[in-house]
């Protein structure tokens, strides 16, 4: 299933253009869900749509967001419900642990008093990425469009499921699992689960599930499309965006320059605003095309409600027509709603055939110990700079910091016998020099 996460630089319409790209993909003919966290309304205003229900009940394995409504056919919209889902899933948890309760002599919470608790919100999202991919075969959806959070919050996010698989590695370590063989005949010994037991059974499933999660998040199928509003301003906050979701191996499968003012205009204040929005999105096009496709969203004008209906085609120009797109010809035209602006997102595109961007860079490993006498990690880091990036050694571990972005990157095996170098950072790639430890290297015979 192809899943496609609508994020960018805050108040640049980012539900907007997830709108319409949903829409752009149930117009390809695919069943398609359009997921939002926004809780305050903005999306179903947008769509022109009441307030979804909540699914209703109180199992484990419930689906964390409202139930569906069909749009248009094969597009529907959803909302993650994190309140009702965190009553779920706690509720649920107090029934499995009810031995454990009873021996500590606590008293279960109520369903109706649980309020979720901040950043559940998050949680919540992962859960329901990995849940649509579970549905059975011809009963679920072709693609997935993610409303997400600003890009700072959705880079915390995307990195939460590989962080927590870090903390529970290091907190409750395989080895130490192995004298849970024991555990059981002390169980039947003291007439109670014991509480070890039943901790490491639910870390194991916390760690199934995050592995789940993080397969979808670093799936060939899930891609990104950073929303913005060019200015001065988005500038810089795009670029550290782009670093952060570089760093945490997301690819960005276009850049979307929303909310275009219309150019050639006489008013000398339109036309100011105007110009400066165009010489930022030539920066657009400087620094992600050709790699990366910068579309262009012209300013409806007003505030979107509802889908609406198509504008008829424009009679055909004389003039020839550029394969290439140019900076500022979004904003000539004239839309109507979100059912043109389906048409300047750009189609989906099936898992493994996006012809419009290069495949993932690798983090690979360059030998040049015959040349140089050193390994070379070559990281991708495109919009990174040298002020916001440090790198520390811990063991095993480089740990990577990137402006307010952190990753801690297992080291490949033939990295681990060497000492780091030095690093440096040039064209968008941070390159660590390696040289073998002499007292760890494999000796010639």
């Amino acid at each position: 299933m192809r899943t496609v996460l609508v994020t960018g630089t805050g108040g640049a319409g980012r539900t907007t253009v997830a709108a319409a790209t949903a829409l752009a993909a149930a117009r390809e003919g695919r069943r398609t869900l359009l997921l939002t966290a926004d809780s305050d309304g903005t999306p179903e205003a947008l769509l022109g749509i009441g307030t979804p229900r909540s699914v209703p009940g109180r199992t484990a394995d419930r689906l964390p967001w409202s139930v569906p409504v069909e749009l248009v056919p094969g597009l529907w919209a959803a909302r993650v419900v994190t309140d009702e889902w965190f009553r779920g899933e706690l509720t649920a948890l107090q029934d499995r642990g009810h031995g454990l309760l009873d021996l500590l002599g606590a008293t279960p919470l109520d369903g109706e008093e649980l309020t979720a608790l901040p950043g559940v919100e998050a949680i919540a999202l992962l859960r329901a990425l990995r849940a649509a991919q579970t549905a059975p075969p011809g009963t679920g959806w072709d693609v997935l469009v993610v409303d997400m959070p600003p890009a700072p919050d959705t880079v915390a996010l995307l990195a939460l499921p590989e962080q927590l698989r870090r903390y529970l590695r290091r907190l409750m370590p395989a080895e130490r699992q192995a004298a849970r063989a024991l555990r059981p005949m002390l169980a039947q010994l003291a007439g109670v689960p014991m509480p070890a037991q039943k901790l490491y059974e639910t870390a194991e499933r916390w760690e199934r599930e995050l592995a789940a999660v993080q397969g979808v998040i670093e799936s060939e199928a899930t891609t990104v499309r950073l929303v913005v509003e060019p200015g001065p301003l988005a500038d810089r906050a795009l670029r550290t965006a782009r670093a952060g979701l570089a760093l945490h191996g997301c690819r960005v499968e276009a850049v979307i320059a929303n909310r275009l003012l219309p150019t050639g205009t006489s008013d000398p204040w339109l036309a100011a605003l105007s110009g400066q929005q165009q010489a930022a999105l030539k920066e657009l096009y400087e620094q992600w095309a050709p790699a990366v496709p910068v579309r262009e969203l012209p300013h409806l004008g007003r505030d979107p409600h509802g889908l609406g209906e198509p504008r008829p085609a424009e009679p055909h120009s004389a003039e020839p027509h550029s394969a290439e797109p140019r900076p500022g010809d979004g904003a000539r035209r004239a839309p109507a709603g979100l059912a043109d602006l389906a048409d300047l997102a750009g189609a989906v595109g099936a898992p493994g055939a996006r012809p419009d961007r290069p495949a993932p860079d690798p983090w690979t490993v360059e030998d040049r110990l015959a040349e140089d006498g050193v390994l070379l990690w070559r990281l991708p880091l495109p919009g990174a700079d040298r002020d916001g990036l440090s790198l520390v050694r811990r063991g095993d571990e480089l740990i990577v910091t990137v402006a307010p972005f952190h990753r801690v990157l297992p080291m490949p095996s033939a990295l681990r016998r060497c000492t780091v170098s030095g690093a440096g950072l040039r064209d968008g790639w941070l390159q660590v020099r390696f040289t073998p430890d002499p007292d760890l290297w494999p000796k010639r015979l």
